[in-house]
Order: C-alpha cells, then sequence, then structure tokens
C-alpha cells in the first residue's frame, strides 16, 4: 500500500489553522461595521439634538448627543458588544439586540453586557453646524 502524500495529522493541522485564521479574519475591522464622516462633513443642525438625549444617524453609524444644553458630543452608533444598533432613550443610548446601555455624556457602558465604551468621534460645532473634525 502506498503511503499517502500528506499524512491525515498534518491534514487536521491544517484545516485547524484554516479554521483559526476564518475565525480571526471575521473578527478583523471591517469599513461596514463601524462609523463613517470624512472631516468637515455635515452630520446635522444643533436644533436636531434634543437636550439629555440624541439623534441616530444610521447612514454613518453615529449617534449624536446633547448632554446639556450647548454641549454636544458624538459616538459610533455600534454597541460594543455585539454591534447592535443603538437608539437613543430616557436611560441612555440603548442597544436593542442585548440591552446593553450607555451614557450620552461620556459613552461609557451603563448597563451590560457590553463592556467597553462607544469610541467617540471627534465633531466640531459652528454656530448650528454640527461637523466631523
Amino acid at each position: 500500500m502506498s503511503r499517502p502524500i500528506i499524512g491525515r495529522r498534518t491534514a487536521f493541522k491544517g484545516l485547524g489553522a484554516l479554521g483559526v485564521a476564518l475565525v480571526l479574519a471575521g473578527c478583523g475591522s471591517d469599513d461596514e461595521a463601524g462609523p463613517k464622516a470624512k472631516s468637515g462633513e455635515l452630520l446635522g443642525e444643533t436644533v436636531e439634538v434634543p437636550i439629555g438625549g440624541g439623534l441616530v444617524l444610521a447612514d454613518k453609524k453615529i449617534v449624536l448627543t446633547q448632554p446639556t444644553e450647548g454641549e454636544f458630543r458624538a459616538f459610533s452608533a455600534v454597541c460594543t458588544h455585539q454591534s447592535g444598533e443603538l437608539s437613543p432613550t430616557a436611560e441612555g443610548l440603548h442597544c436593542s439586540m442585548h440591552g446593553s446601555v450607555f451614557s450620552a455624556d461620556d459613552g461609557s457602558v451603563l448597563r451590560p453586557p457590553a463592556s467597553a465604551p462607544l469610541p467617540e468621534i471627534a465633531i466640531t460645532v459652528d454656530g448650528t453646524k454640527i461637523r466631523a473634525a
């Protein structure tokens, strides 16, 4: 009987390595998953963002917040737990997927299962215009 070119053990090791590589590739950054805004791009008007609340820009995956009158912040609108979409509620920025809640003030986690805060997006406010920095 002739010996196989590649042994069974070697073949299984190779398949295992391929599986690990595919899983890691799925964990990599994806341009579609995160916020999208170019420097100077108009994100919204100050009057559109409620005081103590937020405005989700779904197409850009960004949430604009106004924690106190005249103070504006921007964060990723993608939950850091499993990439669910966020929506502003009375308690903060809520993920409907698993119930995580983030602070509209600073993006910190108020309620798990998320453990990482929301990435902040740099913005500038010029009069009534909110732009990506």
